[in-house]
């Protein structure tokens, strides 16, 4: 699996960062060819949505690139449906805005640079 991370993680508590355990929860449910997480919490800071919410350093909106076979046979609000399952606790303890790119490995192959013709 291809993993690339975002930007650095806060701690937060025993469990650790929040997204260390979207990544470990992404991992076990679809066993990904390419996962990109990237925290964006930043770009929000001070957002309406947040301002009657307890939450310290961040990790409430999250940016994910996910390629897996899992969405083989899936339409869009499938593949949604299933990510947003997964992640399910998160939304529950805070996680506020998540950003989704799905694909199947064929359709993350067909976009690479090499098939498009650029180097």
């Amino acid at each position: 699996m291809q993993d690339r991370q975002g930007e650095a993680e806060p701690g937060s508590g025993p469990e650790g960062s929040r997204s260390a355990r979207m990544r470990s929860r992404i991992v076990a449910r679809f066993a990904p060819r390419e996962l990109v997480l990237e925290d964006e919490s930043a770009r929000h800071a001070g957002h309406a949505g947040l301002r009657n919410h307890d939450v310290v350093g961040g990790e409430t909106h999250f940016a994910l690139l996910l390629v897996s076979e899992a969405f083989d046979g899936l339409g869009r609000v499938q593949r949604s449906r299933a990510v947003h399952e997964a992640l399910a606790d998160e939304f529950r303890r805070g996680l506020h805005a998540l950003s989704l790119t799905l694909r199947t490995p064929a359709e993350q192959a067909a976009r690479s640079p090499e098939r498009a013709g650029g180097g």
